[in-house]
């Protein structure tokens, strides 16, 4: 029993919760209520009035909606969503000063020459414009997904992956820090100038990280897609981006925490069965009781005490030892322990274990055990 409660306990720490925490700067969506994309585009900022009342967007509506614009050069698609290997992943021209300010996302890992192993969030992102020591002149300072980096591009920070700018001169781009499980997945963030000095023909903007109040999240999507529309923009809700990067490890956990569940639940069952057993080959020493003044109910207390505990006992154990196995993940940026559906799963498994427990010691103790006793 302690064996399958951990294997359902350590396999469930590791599910991912797109929601939680999501208006936080340090969660997975960088505090931010939406993400936009363009198929072309856009030229004017969107930070500006004067560039809202170029495009016709309703200054009303946008009052309080702050943009982090992106320029885009396409490639490989490096998240989970891609099952093939991503050679030269879609780069992303930030502008490093606005997720500076916001001190956005949290950071998994960083490169050790860089700033050290537990600098800052803020000073990460300055890393992009600031000069990084050693960088020869065709090396670029990238930040890219955690995940992306080791699982689909196969490296490690502080690697380098090969490009070829507009004018055919090649240049490398460093890995120099990898966000904790974000919507960046899929891309590499280097800053925007030097986007656009190995880049100069592409113009605007293509991706938008927008802050927006959470009660106007309907009315500014349907504005941006109101007066976008001819960008081609599609305005997606960052919590839901994430999710739907998550929904591809949680499905392989929950394909094993379902057999691991149900394995347990036939434990459980078994544990009921041993009950009856033990109970049965005991019914002399229950016919004592009873012949000595204990009442028949009293002595099923009893039973169904004695076997509850070492079902707590089990209980215990796993959980304890699933604690010290995922404490390193726990102690990990944006490590979180799903209490609810844990508590959900081992509640289930501790009422399913004392119903069969409690069944079998009143199949056992039912009938007339003073004939146990004459035949003792």
């Amino acid at each position: 029993l302690a064996s399958g409660v951990f294997l359902i306990a350590s396999i469930g720490a590791f599910r991912l919760d797109a929601e939680a925490d999501a208006w936080k700067r340090s969660s997975g969506t960088g505090g931010f209520a939406l993400i936009g994309e363009s198929t072309l585009p856009i030229v004017k900022d969107l930070n500006t009035a004067e560039g809202r009342d170029a495009l016709g967007l309703n200054e009303k509506i946008l009052k309080d909606v702050k943009f982090v614009p992106f320029r885009v050069r396409d490639g490989d698609d490096a998240s989970c969503l891609n099952l093939n290997r991503a050679q030269q992943p879609r780069l992303l021209g930030a502008k490093s000063q606005l997720l500076f300010d916001r001190a956005a996302f949290s950071f998994a890992t960083v490169h050790k020459d860089s700033v050290g192993r537990f600098c800052e969030t803020a000073c990460m992102w300055a890393q992009l414009w600031e000069s990084y020591t050693p960088t020869p002149s065709n090396e670029v300072p990238a930040i890219g997904d955690a995940a992306s980096i080791q699982w689909a591009l196969h490296k490690k920070i502080g690697d380098t992956l090969p490009y070829r700018d507009e004018r055919g001169n090649d240049f490398d781009v460093r890995l120099v820090g990898g966000v904790a499980n974000s919507i960046l997945q899929g891309s590499l963030i280097i800053d925007e100038a030097e986007f656009t000095r190995r880049f100069p023909g592409v113009s605007g903007y293509r991706m938008f990280l927008i802050d927006c109040p959470s009660n106007a999240l309907p009315q500014v999507s349907a504005e941006l897609s109101r007066a976008l529309q001819d960008y081609g923009f599609e305005v997606t809700p960052a919590a839901q981006r994430l999710a739907a990067f998550n929904a591809v490890q949680n499905t392989y956990l929950s394909t094993f925490q379902v057999l691991g569940g149900l394995g347990l639940l036939l434990g459980s069952a078994g544990l009921g069965i041993v009950v009856l057993r033990n109970v049965l080959e005991r019914r002399g020493e229950l016919a004592l009781l009873i012949a000595v003044g204990f009442r028949r109910g009293r002595v099923q207390k009893l039973v169904l005490a004695e076997h509850a505990a070492l079902l707590g006992l089990g209980l215990i154990i796993g959980v304890g030892s699933a604690l010290v196995a995922i404490l390193p993940s726990l102690l990990s940026p944006r490590g979180e322990l799903p209490v609810m559906s844990l508590s959900l799963t081992l509640g289930g498994v501790l009422l399913f274990g004392l119903i069969s427990t409690w069944l079998a010691t009143r199949v056992a103790v039912r009938g007339n055990l003073l004939e146990g006793l004459r035949n003792e």
